[in-house]
């Protein structure tokens, strides 16, 4: 019983991806593509943790102030409008908005899979393999990236997450 035993594991440490910021389909920029337009970076950009509540964050499909990766306050939309008194554009048209298009990154991730196999010999030509795998066995939540996008609702908030621990169990038998 105390033979035959074999154990693996591996542990994925990593930052999370680049946040793809962005400004609608309206073309403010005057480029011919509204996908080069950029929200206006008007302060410091603030990780927050989607877990806790946070102040100056609102989550519009839970109603309340959990969710956000980081907070929307740091960016202001552009827009190209035109004054009908003066007939001048506002100043933003014709940019392409202060903000990098991939300046910081989202949630990293931290998982570790782990399994073992017991394999047990019957007689010289048969054998019986028992194997339990689980993939993130500690259950850690790791969030995908938020939306970069200015003018959607969910904005700086994370909306989904990578699976949760999931667990196998397989048998073979050699002959």
């Amino acid at each position: 019983m105390t033979q035959g035993w074999q154990m693996q594991g591996i542990t994925r440490v990593a930052t999370g991806f680049p946040i793809q910021m962005g400004q609608g389909d309206d073309d403010v920029s005057l480029a011919g593509s509204g996908a080069t337009d950029m929200p206006n970076r008007v302060g410091p950009v603030v990780i927050v943790n989607p877990r806790k509540p946070n102040p100056g964050c609102f989550n519009p499909n839970t109603g309340g102030d959990m969710g956000c990766y980081f907070l929307p306050s740091a960016f202001a939309a552009t827009s190209c409008t035109f004054d009908p008194v003066t007939f001048l554009p506002s100043p933003d048209c014709g940019t392409f908005g202060t903000a990098n298009r991939r300046f910081f990154h989202g949630p990293g991730f931290n998982n570790t899979d782990f399994g073992f196999l017991k394999r047990t010999v019957i007689h010289e030509n048969y054998a019986f393999d028992i194997r339990v795998e689980f993939f993130n066995i500690f259950n850690h939540a790791q969030f995908k990236t938020p939306t970069g996008n200015i003018d959607d609702s969910n904005f700086g908030i994370v909306t989904s997450a990578r699976d949760p621990r999931i667990g196998q169990i397989s048998a073979k038998f050699y002959w």
